[in-house]
């Protein structure tokens, strides 16, 4: 799952952003308005963590403009304003998916990106299956070999996407633009040392193997 944070309160958007990636999801973050907009049309966002006080855009605006796209993402908006007419404005007139007040707690939060990421058109799978690996997602449980294995966010991520392509190998670039953040360059060390580990963890270098110019592959 890939997350933009579109929050001008550069505290409260870190604190987020360091629980969203701690629960393995990547996350990216716009302080204005109009980089909200142009970040959600470069990249397909599963959910847009939106705060309706935004400078240079409001997050009124950016909602309305990011429905437009071929691909929306769904939208959890933030505001101060907590009494009913201000929810029913954001849910009904400017199309937001769901709607909290400020100040609010994480868990909540991460609970209502979680159901958010499940109303998308084509929810993925719970469990996924390959060979001798199976990954319940939302337990946040892998077994080889009917055995748990211990991963870091990162790892479960990475072996997410890989069981999530049927076996066809996943890009860096990929890899990247889902489990890390976009600033991160393709072809740096994190990539090939993250999926070194997992590897390692899944049993041993045939678990994963590097395909030249294509990415990496799960093997059965």
């Amino acid at each position: 799952m890939r997350v933009l944070i579109a929050e001008d309160h550069r505290v409260l958007a870190r604190t987020v952003a360091k629980g969203l990636r701690r629960a393995s999801i990547a996350v990216d973050v716009a302080e204005t308005g109009d980089e909200a907009e142009r970040m959600c049309q470069l990249t397909d966002y599963d959910v847009l963590v939106l705060d309706r006080d935004l400078p240079v855009m409001t997050g009124d605006e950016v909602c309305r403009r990011v429905r437009r796209l071929p691909r929306p993402p769904r939208v959890l908006m933030l505001t101060a304003a907590g009494d009913l007419s201000e929810k029913i404005y954001g849910l009904e007139e400017l199309g937001a998916d769901d709607y909290m007040a400020k100040p609010f707690d994480f868990p909540e939060l991460l609970a209502r990106v979680h159901v958010l990421h499940r109303r998308a058109p084509t929810p993925p799978p719970s469990v996924l299956r390959s060979g001798r690996i199976e990954m319940d997602h939302n337990r946040h449980q892998v077994l080889v070999d009917g055995r748990p294995v211990d991963l870091t966010p990162k790892e479960f991520a990475v072996l997410h996407l890989l069981l999530a392509s049927g076996g066809e190998p996943v890009s860096r670039r990929e890899l990247v633009r889902t489990v890390w953040d976009e600033h991160l360059d393709p072809e740096t060390s994190a990539v090939r040392a993250t999926v070194s580990r997992l590897r390692t963890k899944l049993g041993g270098p045939g678990t994963i193997t590097a395909h030249t110019g294509r990415g990496y592959r799960l093997t059965s």
